[in-house]
């Protein structure tokens, strides 16, 4: 017997995500962002159904390589730009676009024998400080890429947004100020918006956007979920109950027994844990749905198997389904329960398990 758990990509929903971004941001070109996998996604699945997208966005040269492989022609980006030098190799080859954020990666383009030169995208650093030219600096940093052989005359500008999520922050505007200051009326396209910029801020949606988790159907915006800004969730984890134990009031559940019936009751056992990617933090009480009705995980998570209160499905039965988040269950209320952020949670879905495409 197959073992049951196993992740649903739901193409359609992907599709109707894209779409999403297109009506919120009619005037922008979309970069969808597919790095670590496409968010567990599957790289090239997700490639492949968003081909009207104007360019992708990868975080290294190993996932371009992939898309490139499976003979995805879409322009690609490549987020964190060259590592060394060696890399410009590669990234003529397949024809990518780059982002430079550090004078080493500037003076590498300076220094290169190349073909053709490169579209590039200058990383501004507005205030998150990770990655990004220093405002100070970007008025010789510009100078430079102006006279570089190596850079296309068409560079663009860029920068992120650190708390775009939380709509009442201020730093979202003293970076949208710092960014306008910073590109001086120049006439180049430009970049701004994140997910969360695209459905909460239009003041930063510009040339082009890059949208990452709301294409998988998950809400960028602090306590809310994906259903309420109109998207649909992509990816579903289910499996299966494979036993069920009658315990009697009292009597502990799982590793640690740091769980115990309140009563004679039903106790489902699931084929699915944290090697499969369910966080194994997850408190007591974090919902399961079963046969698409509620009930709620008990003690701790196993390496493959977890725990389930039963009591609101007296009837269920082996084989019966089990969805641990995605469809009717956002991933965004697990992730709260488990005290972590959608993202990870997406990521971290195992890749041994069986992918099913629907749509």
């Amino acid at each position: 017997m197959t073992r049951p758990s196993r992740v649903v990509i739901d193409k359609e929903a992907l599709k109707h995500n894209f779409l999403r971004v297109r009506e919120l941001a009619p005037g922008s070109k979309i970069m969808a962002i597919i790095k670590a996998d496409a968010y567990g996604h599957g790289l090239v699945r997700v490639a492949n159904t968003l081909s009207d997208a104007d360019a992708f966005g990868v975080a290294f040269l190993e996932e371009a390589e992939e898309l490139r492989a499976a003979s995805i022609a879409n322009p690609i980006v490549l987020l964190e730009g060259p590592h060394k030098a060696v890399d410009l190799t590669s990234i003529v080859q397949l024809k990518l676009e780059i982002v430079i954020h550090n004078e080493y990666q500037l003076d590498i383009l300076e220094q290169a024998i190349l073909d053709e030169p490169l579209q590039v995208w200058i990383k501004i650093d507005t205030g998150m400080h990770r990655l990004g030219f220093p405002l100070e600096d970007i008025t010789n940093i510009l100078k430079r890429v102006a006279q570089c052989k190596n850079i296309k005359a068409s560079f663009r500008l860029m920068t992120h947004l650190a708390t775009a999520n939380e709509q009442d922050n201020p730093l979202t505007q003293q970076q949208l100020e710092n960014f306008k200051q910073a590109c001086n009326n120049l006439k180049v396209e430009k970049s701004v918006a994140n997910s969360a910029g695209v459905i909460g801020f239009s003041k930063t949606h510009a040339d082009w956007n890059r949208p990452g988790l709301m294409l998988y159907g998950v809400s960028p915006l602090t306590e809310t979920h994906g259903d309420e800004l109109k998207l649909k969730p992509v990816m579903t984890l289910e499996s299966e109950l494979i036993s069920i134990q009658k315990l009697k009031k009292g009597e502990p559940v799982g590793y640690g027994a740091t769980w115990h019936c309140p009563e004679n009751m039903p106790v489902g056992v699931v084929a699915a844990g944290y090697g499969d990617g369910f966080p194994r933090h997850a408190k007591s009480g974090t919902p399961i749905l079963v046969n698409d009705v509620r009930c709620a995980l008990i003690g701790r998570a196993s390496m493959v198997m977890l725990t389930v209160d039963l009591r609101n499905q007296p009837q269920a039965k082996i084989g019966d389904r089990v969805v641990l988040w995605g469809e009717s269950l956002p991933v965004e209320e697990i992730a709260r329960c488990a005290d972590t952020i959608p993202y990870e949670l997406l990521c971290g879905v195992h890749k041994r398990l069986k992918f099913v495409e629907r749509g």
